[in-house]
């Protein structure tokens, strides 16, 4: 959501970025005094430290202690997996949205086929001299207005079956070395910049011996959105719901927190409060 560029499907916005819209639950939740932890949770263990289950979480910097725990860390850019990848943040990038800005007048590469590539291409096509759209396949894969619009735009070339073998530079991106994969033939293309726009995946491999995964690495979750594991539930695109937007997602995460509260005020002796038109009395109700 945050590298989308405009989000419709929203209840209550005809069209919104999404860097605007996270903005707008950043500060909302704030309200409320929560806590922020910035970092990369890379491992979970029991404790003792608190009662019951009790979850020690680790960043590397910071360890935290919880006695229930929400996954949902949705999804991840795909890496192209190839030399000079290690360029990330010096050329590498898989944001036009975010990055693009930084492009101007300039040469860049945008790797992919299908509707992400051709946003970050349309994007792009605003801001940079020339963008070269690398694909493994005959023609873009996308609408076809969006296909027409972008091959007939005067600054993108189509590279097409096509495969990038390495990024080439020293300090930043210089140049993209591509396959073309009928003839096997080499070539280099100087760019300043390269966008990585082929889709996304589920890194969930660290947590699969703590709960149960799909063939596809997502969390399963049950209608509380309660996972395998007692006190952790998930929400959003890291699970197996098969609809990912964002309304589904924010959907999930009150199902997943109210679902956590009652929990956690289980393991106290104490009651969850509901609130639904069913408990509600007679009177209450207009």
């Amino acid at each position: 959501m945050l590298l989308t560029g405009g989000i419709q499907n929203y209840p209550g916005f005809q069209g919104i970025a999404g860097f605007e819209l996270v903005s707008k639950f950043k500060e909302q939740v704030e309200l409320y005094g929560v806590q922020f932890i910035y970092g990369e949770a890379i491992k979970i263990e029991k404790s003792e430290e608190c009662p019951g289950i009790c979850f020690k979480v680790s960043t590397g910097s910071v360890e935290s202690y919880a006695i229930a725990l929400i996954f949902a860390f949705g999804k991840t850019p795909r890496n192209l997996n190839v030399p000079g990848e290690e360029l990330k943040g010096r050329g590498v990038s898989y944001c036009a949205i975010c990055d693009g800005p930084l492009y101007g007048r300039k040469k860049v590469a945008v790797v992919g086929a299908g509707e992400q590539a051709l946003d970050a291409v349309n994007l792009l096509a605003n801001i940079a001299s020339t963008i070269y759209l690398i694909h493994n396949y005959d023609k873009p894969i996308g609408p076809e207005e969006l296909v027409d619009r972008i091959s007939n735009l005067p600054n993108v070339k189509l590279i097409p079956n096509s495969k990038v073998m390495a990024i080439g530079g020293t300090f930043k991106v210089e140049k993209v070395i591509v396959t073309d994969v009928r003839t096997g033939e080499k070539s280099e293309i100087g760019i300043d910049g390269i966008f990585v726009e082929i889709g996304y995946e589920t890194k969930t491999k660290w947590i699969k011996d703590l709960v149960r995964l799909t063939a596809l690495g997502q969390i399963e979750v049950d209608k509380e959105c309660k996972t395998s594991h007692p006190g952790i539930f998930a929400a959003g695109d890291v699970t197996d719901t098969p609809y990912m937007q964002v309304v589904i997602s924010a959907g999930q995460g009150a199902t997943a927190a109210l679902s956590a509260y009652r929990y956690v005020q289980g393991l106290k002796g104490k009651a969850a409060a509901r609130v639904d038109w069913r408990e509600l009395k007679p009177s209450v109700i207009k």
